[in-house]
């Protein structure tokens, strides 16, 4: 088979078989046609002549490129070759799998920052005003605030958040989310929250809604239309900004002190990795190196022969 037809083939299936996300499907797209060019100029146009070597070989070429590429790009990058021809073999288009040998890239361990939890409380309450204190006319301070609530009450990933429909903001004190690959979990979502969330449901957004076109989207922009990521991230670097908090802040650190702050406050970790949707316990663990380093902090500045 050719291997640009081979390519639409593998990502009609991560698309519609394996629900992946549109942005994991793009940037899957622009990998494979990356190496798809780099083995036509070699004159490899079908999926039977790629081998091992060539594939080991494109692997190196990429890690040794200047300036070099990130870990985690160079990872995403073999993910999406390894995924292609484990599909290939997986359907019978190939006889063997040429990505056997091929060896991810070892990522450095980066600690996730977490906001102090009072700098969690200053930055949501510089998104907008609590639900009792909100003037009629406050109808994005509700939003801003009731997004902002929701992401830390949850630790839920943004575009989670900003994918929601009302009708999966009624369930009370828990929360549907559909996660990476379309997965769903069930997560609480603590009174602050759930308040913030139904100040903005009666007194925002039918206000909002009438701006555009309808949308079954939980979450609008000033005209009516949902919220996208590029305005979520805005929301919270201008109430970072309020607040006069100088680290940086986006979306994915509320998300992190959600973890952080649970297991400081003995949560078990594979109860957090639940909460946060991960396939994997070891991802979750990487937030115990940050609540041992805040032990470790502790202990230092107040025992009296720490040093």
């Amino acid at each position: 088979m050719r291997l640009a037809r081979a390519v639409d083939a593998f990502l009609r299936h991560i698309t519609i078989e394996r629900g992946l996300s549109a942005h994991t499907v793009s940037a899957y797209r622009r990998d494979l046609s990356g190496y798809l060019t780099w083995l036509s100029e070699r004159g490899v146009e079908d999926t039977e002549a790629v081998t091992g070597e060539l594939v080991t070989t494109f692997a190196a070429e990429r890690a040794a490129s200047d300036p070099p590429p990130a870990s985690t790009s160079l990872a995403r990058l073999q993910s999406a070759i390894r995924s292609f021809h484990r599909f290939l073999a997986r359907e019978g288009i190939v006889t063997d799998d040429p990505t056997t040998k091929l060896r991810p890239p070892k990522a450095p361990m980066r600690l996730p920052k977490a906001l102090p939890v009072d700098d969690v409380v200053r930055l949501l309450d510089a998104a907008g005003p609590a639900p009792a204190d909100a003037a009629p006319a406050e109808l994005i301070g509700l939003r801003d605030r009731a997004l902002l609530e929701l992401l830390y009450a949850t630790g839920a990933r943004v575009s989670e958040i900003i994918d929601l429909d009302v009708d999966d903001l009624m369930h009370g004190d828990v929360l549907r989310v559909r996660g990476k690959g379309s997965k769903e979990r069930i997560v609480p979502v603590g009174s602050y929250a759930r308040a913030s969330v139904d100040a903005y449901l009666t007194r925002a957004r039918p206000e909002l809604s009438r701006r555009g076109r309808a949308t079954p989207r939980a979450f609008l922009g000033a005209r009516g239309a949902p919220l996208s990521r590029q305005s979520a991230w805005l929301v919270i670097q201008q109430a970072a900004e309020r607040a006069g908090i100088t680290a940086h802040v986006s979306p994915h650190t509320l998300r992190h002190s959600f973890a952080t702050h649970l297991l400081q406050g003995g949560a078990d970790v594979r109860v957090v990795q639940e909460l946060l949707g991960h396939a994997s316990v070891a991802t979750t663990q990487i937030y115990t190196h940050v609540t041992v380093d805040a032990l470790r902090d502790v202990y230092l500045t107040s025992h009296p022969r720490a040093r």
